[in-house]
């Protein structure tokens, strides 16, 4: 098991069909979030296969990855250092988030983030401080943010909401589309959960969130409720 046999395995399965239409949808144009990404145009589950085959690849291998210019280079790394903590624990799990969270400059895509950021920090946050998310929340990098946001998902499964209501608050004049999305989709996971600790929030956040953040986070609610929202009535 090697790097220079992960990176065959990986290239072996590349498409071109599939990356010009990852190009686009990845939004890799000039001025975009993911400009500059290159893809090989493989299927996530190709991903996630190769990644469960070279699950037992050493850091310095998969900082190699991390620092490739290709999309599938770095989700596979991801995607390799998820199962690598999920079978980790102690001093390991430790190192593990502390190398997740010396590379956040490239886990630089939404999908990266968003397979990554509640299994591994948001996992091990649970039990501990969990002062880097409100370093993460502030920084400039769009993704760091997203890693802060989408960490919250592993709390909102175990029933504590009140960090993702934390977060979203100081997300409310974010100008990124993509945090709108994000912020919404943990708000509408937090209602799952407990429905009216959904509605306090937007009783009281409702008029001054991004019209995308609302959208997002009332999805699963009744019509009724959903269009007083919208409107601003409610």
């Amino acid at each position: 098991m090697s790097f220079q046999e992960a990176k065959k395995a990986l290239r072996a399965h590349a498409n071109a069909k599939h990356a010009e239409h990852h190009q686009r949808f990845f939004k890799t144009g000039p001025g975009e979030y993911g400009e500059g990404d290159i893809f090989l145009g493989l299927r996530v589950p190709q991903v996630r296969a190769i990644a469960k085959e070279f699950k037992g690849l050493s850091l310095k291998d998969l900082t190699r990855f991390l620092k490739s210019p290709i999309h599938e280079d770095r989700l596979f790394a991801i995607f390799v250092l998820v199962h690598q903590y999920q079978k980790a624990g102690g001093g390991d799990a430790t190192a593990l988030v502390d190398f997740y969270l010396a590379h956040t400059d490239r886990i630089n895509n939404w999908d990266i983030v968003d397979a990554s950021a509640h299994k591994i920090l948001g996992h091990y946050l649970l039990e501990r401080p969990r002062k880097i998310l409100n370093q993460l929340v502030r920084s400039k990098n769009l993704w760091e943010r997203r890693i802060a946001m989408i960490a919250t998902y592993t709390f909102i499964k175990n029933g504590d909401l009140a960090h993702t209501q934390a977060l979203a608050k100081k997300l409310l004049k974010d100008k990124e589309d993509l945090m709108h999305k994000a912020t919404g989709w943990m708000l509408r996971e937090m209602g799952k959960q407990d429905e009216d600790t959904l509605l306090d929030f937007l009783d009281a956040h409702g008029q001054e969130m991004p019209r995308t953040m609302l959208r997002y986070s009332i999805e699963r609610l009744p019509e009724d409720l959903r269009q007083g929202y919208l409107k601003g009535t409610r």
